[in-house]
């Protein structure tokens, strides 16, 4: 790995582009006439103190569509969660349960049946937000529902390791 100055250089200039350490080994290779091993690119880069750059953060391809009157997502949530003297929650009558496949564009979904005995889809996008797609057009839960919904998929999510 004895490079010269000029090399060197011209190496810390791939890491600062953002090249991957096996593009800098194919570059070397190519450009430099220098042949290494991955490790020793690898121990090149870190020798001469350079710190690779994080690749962006892929986009998501396929997006969630926005709130419509059947989908919307429930802010409420935290306020309810939030709210000082609420009544301590009795047995969950609030069944929640996430899906083995997870619907597309989210990290993560499954049913939730209501008190009532509605059933809804629910959701997590990309960006954090909870939906709730109710079977029953129009279907809104009560308060004390929403508040058992909440806490039950608190309990699914951290089972989940979310």
């Amino acid at each position: 790995m004895n490079l010269n100055e000029a090399q060197r250089k011209q190496v810390a200039t791939w890491v600062a582009e953002g090249l991957k350490l096996s593009e800098i080994q194919s570059r070397l290779a190519s450009e430099l006439n220098v042949g290494l091993t991955y490790m020793e690119v690898r121990l090149l880069v870190d020798d001469l103190k350079l710190t690779p750059k994080d690749p962006d953060p892929p986009k998501p391809t396929a997006a969630i569509p926005a709130p419509t009157a059947e989908t919307k997502p429930l802010p409420e949530i935290e306020e309810q969660a939030t709210a000082p003297g609420a009544p301590p929650a009795g047995p969950s009558r609030v069944a929640v349960t996430a899906d083995k496949v997870t619907r597309p564009g989210a990290l993560v979904s499954g049913k939730v049946t209501f008190s009532d005995g509605v059933i809804a889809d629910w959701y997590l996008d990309q960006t954090g937000r909870l939906g709730v797609v109710p079977k029953q057009q129009g279907y809104k839960p009560s308060a004390a529902d929403v508040q058992q919904f909440q806490t039950a998929l608190e309990g699914e999510l951290a089972k989940l390791g979310f």
